[in-house]
């Protein structure tokens, strides 16, 4: 994309569609790429003779690998944005996919889980970033589009188990390459127009006012503080719920309803489909109703359908998972858009903190699921699960919209955008 072009599409207030499905098609295929890890355990499991708490681990170390390097990444580039990194950061999932292909031994998964996940850490705050950057006054509906390419890659790993890990076995996520080799020539192409947008800005500091864009908040840091902590609680129930359905939901239906590897991985897509669907309206309806109506009606919302799936099956099942994906996957575009307008002018290091947190406690979940999963069994894990949704109670104690966009500013104080 020329100058011209970027001056063009980034005037203020302005909303870069072409750079948000960007950014969200690599989304996609890193997610598609990422949860091919999970989508391959049913493949994994038998063939290296991995325990419950092994598998767990595999998940622990992709996950928190993403978690702890996320933030440290999102805070290096709010210093020195660094657009390069991105067709950078697909080359190590690149790595990991092929290592992972071919892996005989079980270190040698955890070190291929470890390379996915050093992809995914840069990955995340970057991209983010320039979803942000490209979102003009549309955030919610720019964070929804960036973050359904990623619920659609979720959404894509079980097809990948029924349709060419149960035929093909663990190589066949050689095809996979094929995904990173899109990534990177998509990234490039982002990042160059990351670099131009960097170059027409360096002329002058790019502040805005603090009345104009409604950037920062009247909240004391000790508020401010709570209301962040607030939304890391709600993040772990999210996550951790989430990486028992993903992880182990599976087994429990292979194990209590005898399904087939391949119809256990279909009922998940459905989960996954309605996530897709929830991610993409959740957006859009915060942008309308407020960002806390819409968290508090996510994470809450999901509670009742949890708590029934246990003891649900055949057709109810399959209305159940879909109503917790589009309920559940609503929220955490919206919580990310939050905590950014919470701490402005740290967007890189926020989106790292929240990407990380979503990486580092499914990972955290998945290890102490698995090896409460060998102790009680499968289905003691989705019983207790099914309650977390339950924390969402605790969205009554966020700070409102109206209060968190309350601007009591001298005038022509900034704030960085």
């Amino acid at each position: 994309m020329s100058s011209i072009a970027v001056k063009r599409t980034n005037q203020a207030g302005t909303t870069v569609y072409s750079l948000l499905v960007a950014v969200s098609l690599v989304h996609l295929l890193n997610d598609t790429m990422q949860n091919s890890v999970s989508a391959l355990f049913p493949i994994l499991k038998p063939s290296l003779g991995l325990s419950f708490a092994e598998v767990g681990l595999i998940t622990f170390a992709l996950n928190v690998t993403a978690a702890v390097l996320q933030p440290l990444i999102g805070l290096y580039t709010d210093a020195r944005p660094t657009p390069f990194l991105l067709p950078i950061g697909v080359c190590f999932t690149l790595v990991g996919i092929v290592s992972l292909a071919l892996a005989h031994h079980f270190s040698l998964v955890l070190l291929s889980a470890c390379c996915i996940g050093i992809g995914s850490a840069v990955f995340h705050p970057e991209s983010s970033r320039v979803a942000h950057m490209g979102a003009g006054a549309r955030r919610g509906l720019a964070q929804s589009i960036f973050q359904v390419g990623g619920n659609t890659g979720q959404m894509l790993a079980p097809l990948l188990t029924a349709l060419l890990f149960v035929p093909l076995g663990q190589k066949g996520l050689l095809w996979c390459t094929f995904a990173a080799g899109a990534a990177i020539v998509i990234q490039w192409f982002v990042a160059r127009w990351y670099q131009q947008r960097l170059t027409l800005e360096a002329p002058r500091k790019h502040k805005r006012s603090i009345r104009a864009t409604g950037a920062a908040v009247a909240l004391s840091k000790g508020r401010t503080a709570f209301a962040f902590s607030i939304l890391i609680v709600l993040v772990f129930s999210k996550y951790v719920y989430l990486s028992s359905m993903t992880s182990f939901y599976n087994f429990y239906l292979i194990q209590h309803n005898h399904f087939t590897v391949r119809h256990a991985q279909y009922a998940l897509f459905v989960l996954l489909f309605a996530g897709a669907v929830g991610t993409l309206l959740g957006g859009p309806m915060a942008d309308k109703f407020g960002r806390r109506n819409i968290i508090w009606f996510s994470i809450l919302g999901t509670a009742p359908f949890a708590i029934i799936l246990p003891y649900a099956n055949g057709f109810w099942m399959i209305v159940m998972l879909a109503c917790i994906g589009l309920i559940l996957f609503s929220a955490f575009s919206i919580i990310v858009v939050y905590a950014q307008e919470l701490v402005p002018g740290k967007v890189g290091m926020v989106s790292g903190v929240f990407f990380g947190l979503a990486f580092g406690l499914g990972g955290i979940g998945s290890a102490v699921l698995g090896n409460i999963a060998d102790t009680h069994g499968i289905s003691f894990v989705i019983h207790v699960c099914s309650y977390l949704p339950l924390i969402g109670l605790l969205t009554m104690l966020l700070p409102s919209d109206k209060t968190l966009h309350h601007t009591p500013a001298v005038e022509g104080q900034d704030v960085e955008a």
